[in-house]
């Protein structure tokens, strides 16, 4: 059954020589101008929708409709644009922090995301795949070296994978194995089914994203590698030797 897995993933290609690394990542002004001009749009329309909600006869938030149209005008809509602008602006410089950069040479994949790089030596790679919208590194022993959310366009990164000699996968090739995650499952390690019940709890809430990743860490410290369904868990275990 493993052999036929390695087989699946294909065989891997011997590294190519003497060629330069290639780095990809999504762009950071982009990013913030498209934040900031979304935001400094939903800022101009703010004292329409203002005036609008005042013009029924029953409005909510009726209170802070009428201070907000209170502003004279011109200083009204510069001063919503302003505030949208620097709100959209702030949210973009969020959206750069949690957005993936991957440097791929001949030897090592490295991804960076959220002020923390991790490098992956080939030897450690036996295959590279999409799940959803999520880039996944897989080791030869079947563990998940790394799971991050992915903006980069696939067709370029999967051409660069290839350019230097990296194995893409169709699919995940152990999808098959794995169990929905119900309290109390029969065949995990002992205390993951303590982590997966704490990491349930911590995806009910978006502040908690940080726990849940760190989570998956100690699970896959204890040889479960956990993906998600929208809000189920699914996990399989690694029988290391």
């Amino acid at each position: 059954m493993e052999d036929a897995r390695h087989v699946d993933m294909g065989k891997r290609p011997d590294p190519p020589t003497g060629r330069s690394a290639t780095e990809l990542a999504e762009s950071a002004w982009a990013i913030s101008l498209f934040c900031a001009g979304v935001g400094a749009g939903i800022g101009a329309v703010l004292p329409l929708l203002a005036r609008w909600l005042l013009s029924l006869p029953w409005a909510p938030l009726e209170g802070p409709a009428e201070l907000l149209t209170s502003v004279p005008e011109p200083a009204l809509t510069l001063g919503t644009v302003a505030v949208g602008a620097l709100g959209g602006l702030l949210l973009g410089l969020t959206a750069v922090h949690e957005s993936l950069s991957v440097r791929i040479s001949d030897t090592h994949v490295t991804l960076t995301i959220r002020d923390t790089t991790r490098e992956f030596a080939r030897e450690e790679i036996a295959a590279l795949f999409r799940d959803g919208k999520h880039l996944v590194v897989l080791a030869p022993d079947g563990l998940e070296l790394a799971r991050e959310h992915c903006g980069l366009p696939w067709r370029r990164l999967t051409d660069a994978l290839a350019e230097h000699g990296y194995a893409w996968a169709a699919e995940d090739p152990y999808r098959a194995e794995f169990r929905r995650w119900v309290p109390g499952s029969p065949g995990l390690p002992e205390g993951a089914d303590a982590l997966l019940r704490a990491r349930a709890q911590a995806r009910k809430h978006e502040g908690d994203a940080d726990d849940a990743r760190e989570l998956r860490g100690e699970l896959l410290r204890l040889g479960v590698v956990v993906r998600d369904e929208g809000g189920r868990q699914y996990w399989r275990s690694v029988r290391r030797g």
